[in-house]
């Protein structure tokens, strides 16, 4: 008699001992499943942020380039307006070193104008 319990404690203890190891198999199977799923979906968002940074990259160069572009454009349009200056500038000393009385006499009658203009 003492055999039979002995049996049947070795038998339930083996039962429990298998149900432990499929319950094991089955937790790292999906702990496996669940950690490549993870995996794929955290390199699927590091190859989105990074097409997102190059993308603004390649935009913030495109952007840097106009400004560069604009403003070589404005030097130069500033310095081309300078040099015009520069010589109307030098065309009206020469104009008041011929005819000093003339540019005298225009340069009065601009200023009476010109107030003229002021006052109302």
């Amino acid at each position: 008699m003492n055999q039979q319990p002995a049996t049947t404690e070795n038998g339930a203890s083996n039962r429990i001992d298998e149900s432990a190891e499929r319950i094991k198999q089955a937790t790292s199977s999906a702990v496996h499943s669940t950690k490549e799923a993870v995996e794929r979906a955290a390199d699927h968002v590091e190859a989105s942020l990074h097409h997102a940074t190059d993308k603004v990259a390649a935009g913030a160069h495109r952007a840097g380039e106009k400004f560069d572009a604009a403003s070589e454009r404005s030097r130069a349009a500033y310095d081309a307006t300078m040099d015009r200056a520069d010589e109307w500038l030098e065309q009206v000393r020469d104009y008041v070193r011929e005819k000093p009385v003339q540019s005298v006499a225009i340069a009065l009658g601009a200023g009476w104008l010109l107030g003229r203009l002021l006052r109302r």
